[in-house]
């Protein structure tokens, strides 16, 4: 596996170049304004009516509507969401990509199950941070970095490679490291590692947890503590230093209780399971049925997510929260400004 970082870059890849980023979600603010602070020419596409337009503007951004913004780059960056990525290209950029020019991802997802298929005469290639949008403006602005992925699907101008590591370089992957990949690796693995582990897995072992100590009689608070608020405090170290260090700072009986009660509820069921949803990324099920769903206007989702916002444990959350203002100073999301 080959990594870079920023001595391995050249910035003067992006100097003459103009960039557009499409979109001001998450990554799209991250990106842009990362951007622009390593001096490149970098504009934000958003339709007329978007609510985002507010918040790039206040940040001294240019804004332009995207099939304008598309139209002048030469790099043309989608932070769109998965979903509306294939509409808004045909919609508004695909007239625009011209030969020679570029079209970035920050998800292979697009490309790799043929939902966008640009001409063939133009440079497709992807940076993927490894983190959300707000970490990586956040370890940007403290002069660190997010680890980032590198990939190129097309390279009709032999420099695909060479502007995406300068790109991955502006936005502050090379102060961690930049892995080259491709786009079918990034998108299975990241699809998977969030439905089974990181969001999916996550999440759905947090509610459990909680479920079965408060149909056993104990308080919710004692509850979410055990099950949800100290879950930060593990994984933090799990961040720093992998699960063997993780154990030396917890105690002994606590480590003994991992290694011999952990293995019955995460067992070889489990990973049997993981295979079947590994099987649905490979094959295109998950991305099938996910475009039908936001097609068909996102009801099963809009019901899961309803679920969620009322379950117990959320309200239990906030009140506790409520009672650590210490949780909210340097929160990395602010819904007014990000």
């Amino acid at each position: 596996m080959q990594i870079y970082y920023d001595k391995d870059a050249d910035l003067n890849a992006l100097r003459e170049k103009q960039i557009a980023v499409i979109g001001y979600g998450s990554q799209g603010f991250a990106q842009s304004n990362n951007l622009r602070e390593s001096g490149c020419n970098v504009t934000v596409g958003l339709r007329a009516d978007s609510p985002s337009k507010a918040k790039a503007e206040q940040q001294g951004l240019q804004v332009r509507p995207v099939a304008q913004a598309a139209a002048e780059a030469d790099i043309v960056m989608m932070l769109v969401p998965d979903e509306l990525a294939p509409d808004v290209y045909a919609r508004e950029i695909a007239e625009s990509m011209t030969p020679g020019k570029f079209l970035a991802f920050s998800h292979g997802f697009s490309i790799h199950y043929g939902f966008i298929k640009p001409p063939a005469d133009v440079n497709v290639f992807m940076v993927a941070p490894k983190g959300p949008g707000h970490l990586v403006r956040h370890e940007y602005s403290r002069g660190a970095g997010v680890p980032c992925l590198l990939a190129v699907h097309q390279d009709p101008g032999g420099n695909a490679k060479n502007v995406g590591l300068a790109y991955a370089s502006a936005i502050g992957g090379g102060r961690a490291g930049i892995i080259e990949t491709n786009f079918r690796e990034e998108t299975e693995t990241d699809l998977f590692g969030e439905q089974a582990v990181l969001c999916g897995g996550l999440t759905s072992l947090i509610k459990a947890g909680f479920e079965t100590l408060v149909e056993a009689g104990y308080a919710p608070e004692m509850a979410y503590f055990e099950c949800l608020h100290e879950m930060k405090l593990i994984v933090d170290l799990i961040y720093e230093g992998g699960i063997s260090e993780m154990r030396y700072s917890i105690s002994n009986t606590a480590q003994y209780g991992d290694m011999t009660r952990g293995p019955s509820v995460v067992n070889d069921e489990t990973k049997r399971r993981m295979k079947d949803l590994l099987a649905e990324v490979q094959s295109g099920a998950f991305a099938r049925e996910w475009m039908k769903e936001s097609q068909n206007g996102r009801k099963r989702f809009g019901e899961l997510e309803a679920k969620t916002r009322d379950h117990q444990i959320e309200k239990v959350g906030a009140k506790l929260r409520a009672m650590m203002p210490w949780l909210a100073a340097g929160r990395l999301v602010d819904k007014g400004k990000n």
